[in-house]
């Protein structure tokens, strides 16, 4: 009977060996998928495992900073989105039931951070977008527009209008989803929408 050594990860978030023995034949080693492997570093984060919850840092800390900069408006607050998501994510993973994409749900966890920062600050003044290399889909937004005029059009836009235009336009997120994320009815997100897109298309043909 031979004996294999096979590395797996242990309650305490390290790697230990579990031997497969197989009886009348060689041993095999089971299959680990990326996506047991990140599995099991997700229910290691959610039980507190500060080395896990460092690598989930260090894979997705860049994507919610880029969130919060869209929705923020200023590297300091994007910051501190992280930070807050980081922070609290043990606890927000007990929430999590594995279905769909992580980086989906956790996305939409830095998205309410943000926006319940934004409720916070009271936020009266515009703030200015960051560069992105994503435009917005939609007719509403000609062919050849320059990304700084279009950028310089939303940051005219009241945070409330450009924070639900960025979110559906940008994030693709439904409407019942952005009636979720800042706690309004699904029909003033549409409302939202539809000035933010008239606004816009108000904007960018005196910028033309």
């Amino acid at each position: 009977m031979l004996r294999l050594g096979v590395a797996v990860g242990t309650a305490e978030g390290g790697m230990g060996t579990a031997v497969v023995e197989n009886p009348g034949g060689p041993s095999v080693a089971p299959t680990v998928t990326r996506a047991d492997l990140h599995q099991t570093l997700v229910a290691q984060a959610r039980d507190g495992s500060p080395e896990a919850l460092a690598e989930l840092y260090d894979r997705y800390a860049p994507t919610i900073y880029n969130l919060g900069m869209r929705l923020m408006g200023s590297g300091p607050d994007a910051e501190d989105v992280v930070h807050d998501v980081f922070v609290g994510l043990p606890q927000a993973l007990k929430s999590y039931e594995g279905r769909g994409s992580f980086e989906g749900w956790l996305n939409r966890v830095a998205s309410r951070v943000a926006l319940m920062k934004l409720r916070r600050m009271k936020v009266r003044s515009e703030v200015s977008l960051a560069a992105s290399s994503r435009v917005p889909s939609g007719d509403f937004v000609p062919s050849l527009l320059d990304q700084v005029t279009l950028r310089d059009a939303l940051n005219q836009l009241p945070t409330h209008l450009r924070t639900t235009f960025w979110l559906k336009e940008v994030e693709g997120y439904s409407h019942a989803e952005i009636a979720e994320l800042e706690d309004i009815t699904v029909t003033s997100s549409k409302t939202r929408l539809f000035r933010a897109r008239e606004m816009l298309r108000t904007l960018l043909a005196t910028s033309l």
